[in-house]
């Protein structure tokens, strides 16, 4: 562990602001933009209608972390880059992730990895141990009646172009990857 002594930085000022870095401000975020996707989703309601394609079949009096919670949790987490899972063990202290999630408590942490992990693979519904279950039809169901909600009138018909041909790419062009199956960079 480093000892530093120095306490904050002065940047040159922007007019007659001041610009200092300091190391005091407590507990921080740096997800601060994700304001902008809550108010998104408050217009159109999605994650609490996503909430809904679940099956909650815990014990209501010992739960802390309710569906929507859970989601809208996991969901801003991949929305902000964080799709690994464990992320979620630092991030269910972060104070903006307690705002976008709906928790009111922001002193009480957010669900862990293990609990978000028992929501994710609670599809099977012979499992005991797995009480929350994703109604998949649901979801399905949810995401054409969004499509159609984008739309003044229902499409006469949708079209989808579901092409996975990865094209070879020759030098080193960005975005390029590896592909085992087709043995060259695509």
């Amino acid at each position: 562990m480093t000892e530093c002594n120095q306490f904050n930085f002065e940047f040159e000022g922007c007019g007659r602001r001041e610009i200092v870095a300091r190391f005091d401000g407590g507990t921080i975020s740096s997800d601060g933009g994700a304001f902008l996707l809550r108010q998104t989703d408050k217009r159109l309601n999605i994650l609490a209608r996503l909430a809904e394609c679940f099956l909650d079949g815990r014990n209501q009096k010992q739960v802390d972390h309710s569906i929507l919670e859970m989601v809208s949790q996991r969901i801003y987490g991949l929305a902000l880059g964080y799709e690994d899972i464990n992320d979620h063990e630092q991030l269910r202290n972060d104070p903006v992730f307690g705002i976008l999630s709906g928790r009111t408590e922001l002193e009480q942490p957010l669900a862990g990895k293990s609990t978000l992990n028992r929501m994710e693979l609670g599809s099977n519904k012979q499992d005991r141990y797995k009480r929350i279950t994703c109604r998949t039809e649901a979801v399905d169901e949810l995401l054409v009646k969004i499509f159609l909600e984008s739309h003044q009138q229902a499409p006469d018909r949708i079209i989808l172009d579901i092409d996975t041909t990865d094209l070879p790419l020759h030098g080193q062009q960005e975005g390029r990857f590896f592909h085992g199956y087709y043995d060259c960079y695509c």
